[in-house]
């Protein structure tokens, strides 16, 4: 099989919102994992008239180099949205040689995005550039056999959304039941059922250091840490709560319940805590935390100049509904059906991923035997 250089069968997007018919709400960014999100930047205040128009199946990328990844998504919706002008959007503009889901199987996959990485060039700041995507070759296979593999990939996609959809329907009846507690309980300041805890990792003798993500989970540190060096991190033993004070860059409530058996470390500027559990279920707290509503509340009552923080007294100010401990038990078994759920989601994400480069790697077998 001919290899074939990317350039001849893409083009840059270069259409921008001059008319200004797409808001703060339609603009996105992406991920190292090649998802398209809601932006992190704040862009209330932007001019967006410079801002890049995605159509659906159209892609977009991140030049500037994240270590070993290239930040890359594609619009696999039926709507367009806008990205930041200082980003690239492209689409295929031979669409008789390349199906586009093909192409995006083919920059998801780990051997791509080190090409990518290694085809990259600066000193203090790595740029991924146009030129050197179009510069790439591309075992490119017969379009029916692109096709081939993509419904493969297409009906795995569709079963984990089906399952994300199912999975979004239990979240919002785990909220409408809080919502239903709060309209008919009075609501109590929680500082007297939680109780700060702050124990070191002195003898450095854990080595499980999680971050916290803005999904409300522990995460993979997004930063090199010494594991040498673990000391002074906080311990968040199993039950225990641990929470971000500074707002202003996650623009949410950052917290994570370890609900595993193991010990986790966290970073010391993290504030670490535990409930009362004969008055407050620490779950049934993670429930009312994880609502859009209180990330709301904690921007709102989040106070400070260059940082914005929601400190330990906010948190013990915090009013909710305190139903009777077996309620609270019952709508935590609702919830934690949801975070299992949600974990297999993740799962489904993951496999998705992985078999992009196994499909390929079929594709082009196919293609060879064929020729």
């Amino acid at each position: 099989m001919v290899l074939t250089k990317l350039g001849s069968v893409i083009e840059q997007s270069i259409t921008v919102n001059s008319e200004g018919v797409y808001t703060f709400n339609d603009v996105k960014g992406m991920t190292i994992d090649k998802e398209v999100i809601p932006t992190k930047a704040k862009v209330k205040n932007t001019d967006l008239s410079k801002f890049l128009i995605v159509n659906p199946n159209e892609f977009i990328y991140n030049p500037r180099t994240h270590g070993k990844k290239i930040g890359l998504g594609f619009n696999q919706t039926d709507k367009p949205f806008i990205i930041s002008w200082n980003n690239i959007a492209f689409k295929v503009k031979e669409l008789d040689r390349v199906n586009p889901i093909y192409l995006f199987m083919y920059f998801n996959r780990n051997e791509w995005d080190r090409k990518a990485v290694f085809d990259s060039w600066g000193s203090s700041t790595e740029v991924f550039s146009w030129k050197a995507l179009c510069d790439m070759e591309i075992d490119l296979p017969p379009l029916a056999i692109q096709e081939k593999y993509v419904a493969v990939y297409q009906a795995m996609l569709a079963n984990q959304k089906a399952y994300e959809n199912g999975l979004e329907d239990l979240k919002l009846v785990c909220d409408a039941t809080i919502e239903k507690l709060r309209r008919e309980l009075p609501s109590e300041a929680i500082g007297e059922y939680i109780c700060r805890v702050d124990e070191r990792n002195s003898d450095n003798s854990i080595k499980n250091v999680k971050g916290v993500s803005v999904t409300k989970q522990f995460r993979t540190p997004t930063s090199k840490v010494d594991t040498g060096k673990l000391s002074n991190y906080k311990i968040v033993k199993p039950q225990q709560i641990t929470f971000v004070q500074t707002t202003h860059n996650e623009k949410v409530f950052a917290y994570a319940l370890n609900n595993t058996d193991e010990d986790i470390v966290v970073t010391s500027v993290n504030e670490v805590f535990e409930t009362d559990k004969s008055k407050l279920l620490p779950e049934f707290l993670a429930q009312f935390f994880s609502r859009q509503e209180f990330d709301r509340y904690a921007r709102f009552h989040s106070w400070g100049s260059a940082r914005e923080t929601f400190t330990w007294d906010d948190v013990c100010q915090v009013k909710i509904p305190l139903p009777d401990i077996h309620i609270q038990q019952s709508i935590v078994d609702i919830y934690n059906t949801y975070i299992t759920r949600r974990e297999i989601n993740e799962r489904l994400k993951q496999q998705i991923k992985e078999i992009c480069p196994i499909l390929i790697a079929g594709a082009i077998k196919e293609a060879n035997e064929n020729a």
